[in-house]
């Protein structure tokens, strides 16, 4: 029942970090197949990964287990709602089916 963590990564910050360095690898990879230089392929690649690294775990403290889900539902959420009923009918009461006239 408890969420996945590895070195302090909870959650989605783990699947981040793992899919982030898989992308970096397979960049490096495709750059190095292409004639890119080799100090090159491997500059990009340390510093990427570093960053991706460092960013991974600034997310995770900032925003914590379940912060980036709720970051995402405000966003969702409608800044303001609209009402185009005239105001009249704001104030009556609606009458149901049943309810006979008398």
């Amino acid at each position: 029942g408890r969420s996945v963590e590895f070195k302090g990564l909870k959650a989605q910050y783990l699947f981040i970090f793992a899919g982030g360095l898989l992308v970096v690898f397979v960049l490096f990879v495709i750059l190095y197949m292409a004639g890119v230089s080799q100090w090159f392929c491997i500059g990009f690649g340390a510093v990427s990964a570093s960053v991706l690294v460092w960013q991974t775990f600034a997310l995770n403290t900032r925003y914590g287990e379940h912060g980036l889900m709720k970051l995402g539902a405000v966003r969702s959420h409608p800044r303001y709602i609209l009402n185009r009923r005239r105001i009249s009918r704001l104030f009556n009461r609606k009458r149901q089916k049943n309810e006979k006239y008398t």
